[in-house]
């Protein structure tokens, strides 16, 4: 409640809502119907604490959704700052694949949270369209993939990402897929 008031969390009580999530994103990616109690206890915090930060099941869920597509969003301005346009943009869709992988771990738990409450409204993707824009954008000032392709696109190109099984060669499969989009988009690169 504090933030909607426009007063900063002090840094304990930032760390201690880090870490509920932390714990929070690898517990439900395991096991959907983890007890809050176990994610508060492995987070080293008492109930109080973890109930003032989420008062239900469906908050946690919504707060781990948001707080990883924004993680994801804020990766990509520094990769374009440290790396050619071409290179941020393929980093940046490792972190795109580890969040499809979160999210298709926490699936379970939020159908879970639906069905005890109706549908959870979950946050908007703008920041992770912008991020995409962003890198895009980039690409394209540069000559490094073909001119022309919108956030739609690249989307439609990746959403392979979301029907890959979670257990097994994930990783090799999900850098293979990426490896393709990406090869497709440099194809038709002026610059090339």
């Amino acid at each position: 409640m504090r933030e909607e008031l426009g007063t900063p969390q002090r840094s304990d009580a930032q760390r201690n809502r880090e870490r509920i999530l932390e714990v929070a994103l690898a517990e439900l990616t395991l096991a959907a119907d983890v007890p809050l109690s176990t994610i508060a206890r492995k987070a080293g915090v008492g109930q109080g604490t973890f109930y003032r930060n989420f008062p239900n099941r469906e908050a946690l869920l919504l707060e781990i959704y948001r707080h990883e597509m924004q993680q994801v969003a804020d990766a990509a301005a520094p990769l374009l700052e440290t790396s050619a346009p071409d290179r941020a943009l393929r980093q940046w869709m490792d972190r795109l694949a580890q969040f499809a992988r979160a999210k298709v771990g926490l699936a379970g738990a939020l159908r879970q949270a639906a069905g005890a409450s109706g549908t959870p409204a979950k946050p908007g993707h703008d920041a992770v369209t912008e991020a995409v824009a962003l890198l895009l954008r980039a690409n394209d000032e540069a000559g490094t993939i073909r001119p022309g392709v919108t956030p739609d696109d690249f989307f439609l190109a990746i959403a392979g990402l979301w029907q890959i099984e979670p257990h097994g060669d994930w990783q090799g499969r999900a850098g293979r897929l990426l490896d393709l989009v990406m090869d497709g988009l440099r194809a038709g690169a002026p610059g090339r």
